[in-house]
């Protein structure tokens, strides 16, 4: 077995680093802090939220609600960061809760974790709306961090056009 074979096999990985992360990834986007959460992003991240009526379908040939590579995740980042955004001006507030934090697989330096979560979100002029789901995440171990390679967002609720746009990062 090579050096790398080696380190990459030792890689070990606790709940409640996963679970840190997740907290400080939730802070993160809460506070509009979105270079910083960009910063978590693998050089390949991806961030999808598939439909509710076919959450195993590939963003391939099923139309998802956000099927970003990063690029299209850096672009979203310009854009409602941008002051003349009016998806999101005067900005959502948004409080999230991340509970059930499960480590699934560890492979190499992949890490899949999921982790339910409740995402409140406040706007001007407009009545609360809570996203209410589970997160799917592929996380590559860099070191002593966490870097995001794929984030998945699954989201429970049957009529998702109730809940309004989605211009923010859930």
């Amino acid at each position: 077995m090579s050096a790398q074979a080696d380190t990459l096999a030792d890689v070990k990985v606790t709940r409640a680093e996963v679970e840190d992360f997740f907290y400080h990834e939730a802070a993160l986007l809460d506070e509009w802090k979105l270079k910083e959460w960009e910063a978590l992003l693998a050089d390949d991240a991806t961030y999808y939220v598939p439909p509710n009526d076919d959450l195993d379908g590939s963003h391939k040939d099923t139309l998802y609600i956000i099927s970003d590579d990063r690029e299209r995740i850096r672009q979203r980042i310009i854009r409602v960061l941008d002051p003349n955004c009016h998806a999101e001006f005067p900005k959502s507030r948004t409080c999230r809760l991340i509970t059930n934090v499960r480590v699934l697989k560890v492979e190499g330096d992949l890490v899949t974790a999921t982790a339910n979560f409740v995402c409140y979100r406040y706007r001007r002029f407009q009545r609360e709306f809570s996203y209410v789901g589970t997160y799917r995440y592929i996380l590559r171990k860099d070191g002593d961090q966490f870097r995001i390679k794929e984030r998945r967002v699954f989201l429970h609720a049957h009529e998702l056009g109730r809940l309004g746009s989605v211009s923010f990062i859930l």
